[in-house]
């Protein structure tokens, strides 16, 4: 099943599945759409040998078809350290306990926010698509990031996180 990104109403949830408050389009001032009544959080896992844990976007996604970051709406009162390792963890299989947090990049337009939660990997793992907004996931090594179509969020603050990884 195919979803509009544009469309007011939210992608569709799998049967028997409650939406969480959270899971809603925030539209900005000149229009613009942005998911996550809350705002959002993408885990940016990175494992010193393996690189980046990237996400191949479903097409019916916002950006779909683009590589990012494991992550979307964050609950309501919910950090956004725990949004998204909980979204990576539906998303991708992430587990919990095996990451350890760096640091976070906070994208904040007033009315909506993005938050990048940073992570280093402790325990190398195999990502599992787990829902339907992958395509794939994949270890990509750092220098080979910029080489892949990114989603333009992703794109604009990945040479900001990179350097921030060392």
């Amino acid at each position: 099943m195919t979803h509009d990104p544009l469309s007011s109403t939210p992608p569709p949830l799998p049967s028997g599945a409650q939406r969480d408050p959270g899971d809603a389009w925030v539209e900005g001032p000149e229009g613009q759409r942005y998911w996550g009544r809350f705002g959002a959080a993408g885990l940016l896992a990175w494992h010193p040998e393996a690189g980046i844990l990237l996400q191949h976007r479903a097409v019916w996604s916002h950006h779909g078809g683009t590589w990012g970051l494991p992550g979307g709406a964050r609950k309501q009162g919910e950090s956004a350290q725990a949004a998204a390792v909980r979204e990576a963890g539906e998303e991708a299989g992430v587990p919990a306990d095996a990451v350890e947090p760096l640091f976070e990049s906070v994208l904040d337009l007033g009315f909506w926010s993005y938050t990048t939660v940073a992570v280093r990997v402790t325990r190398l793992f195999a990502p599992i698509v787990a829902d339907a907004e992958s395509v794939a996931l994949r270890w990509v090594p750092i220098d080979e990031v910029d080489a892949l179509p990114l989603h333009p969020g992703f794109a604009d603050s990945w040479p900001a996180l990179r350097a921030r990884l060392g």
